[in-house]
């Protein structure tokens, strides 16, 4: 128990409610998770945060579920339907070369259902306009001029968590009202409350402001970019030295490499310290802190290994 609770509270910035987490992982055989994703672009360090999460919880002994929410991106302005089909096809086969052993559900096999749609209608009489567009705030493309269909998304969102029977909902920070209007609107439909993990958001590599984005340029690295193009991104990033709050280069170091190495080795010359290694994530980030490791030096540090993690994917889609 006390290793499934490690794994499942790694780099996890909330558990609403833990006390629900302990529970089910004390009666039930098996606890199933999923996560949703719009297939509207290649995956990027952000989705990333969530699929290495998914790993932790599949390692926990949870059942994976991957949800590629193509209604959902077509609703959400993010592409025709031919465009988001081939993503779909991509997502796929990156979740493969990802080494996720999860079940990949398209969200349209089951999303035009008599029942899903019966669900949804008791669900819009209690929940508000106001309600509704304030879930989507971190979600919705251009929210400001938002469109009836943005008001849909999050009820076919928690009508989602009911159709997958799932236990565990995951999703970035940027989900937790959506997650919140889940556990308040699901029992009324004849479903549990959800307990939800949410994970830490990385900042945009162009500073504090927005998190990482595909619709924002340069903002972040995705799993096809060359490995030259994750060099020159990553020593364009925003990294203001001994600053720690909002540093993205730190960030991924952080929720990517960490989870996935024994230690972070920094090479540098004699002349600024010689290489030094660190055991964990606190190691690093208070030398840092201290001054004792220059931007540059972690910089081409953390480019190395990102290479190394995303071009066995590259390579496999």
């Amino acid at each position: 128990m006390k290793r499934k609770l490690e794994l499942i509270k790694r780099n996890v910035a909330e558990i609403v409610t833990e006390k629900e987490m302990i529970s089910m992982l004390k009666s039930r055989k098996q606890v199933s998770v999923y996560c949703g994703y719009e297939p509207s672009g290649p995956i990027h360090l952000g989705h990333m945060v969530t699929l290495q999460k998914l790993k932790d919880l599949q390692d926990a002994g949870m059942k994976v579920k991957v949800l590629l929410a193509d209604t959902h991106a077509y609703l959400n302005k993010k592409g025709d339907w031919k465009f988001i089909e081939k993503e779909v096809g991509q997502w796929s086969k990156s979740i493969k070369a990802l080494g996720l052993k999860a079940e990949v559900i398209k969200g349209s096999s089951f999303q035009y259902r008599k029942d899903y749609w019966e669900d949804i209608i008791q669900m819009s009489l209690k929940t508000t306009i106001n309600r509704g567009l304030r879930s989507m705030q971190e979600v919705a493309r251009d929210v400001k001029n938002a469109a009836v269909s943005q008001i849909l998304y999050p009820l076919m969102q928690v009508e989602d968590i009911k159709q997958l029977k799932v236990d565990i909902s995951l999703g970035g920070l940027e989900q937790r009202k959506i997650h919140m209007l889940a556990r308040e609107l699901l029992p009324g439909v004849g479903y549990k409350s959800p307990t939800c993990l949410h994970t830490p958001l990385i900042t945009s590599l162009k500073g504090p402001g927005s998190k990482m984005s595909k619709s924002i340029p340069g903002s972040g690295i995705s799993v096809v970019d060359a490995d030259s193009e994750i060099t020159r991104r990553i020593k364009k990033a925003y990294c203001p030295e001994k600053i720690v709050k909002d540093n993205p280069v730190l960030q991924i170091t952080w929720l990517i490499v960490f989870p996935q190495v024994k230690s972070f080795k920094v090479e540098r010359s004699a002349k600024f310290g010689g290489d030094v290694e660190f055991k964990n994530f606190a190691e690093l980030e208070s030398s840092y802190s201290k001054g004792k490791l220059h931007p540059m030096d972690l910089k081409n540090a953390v480019a190395k290994y990102l290479i190394k993690i995303i071009a066995p994917i590259r390579k496999k889609i």
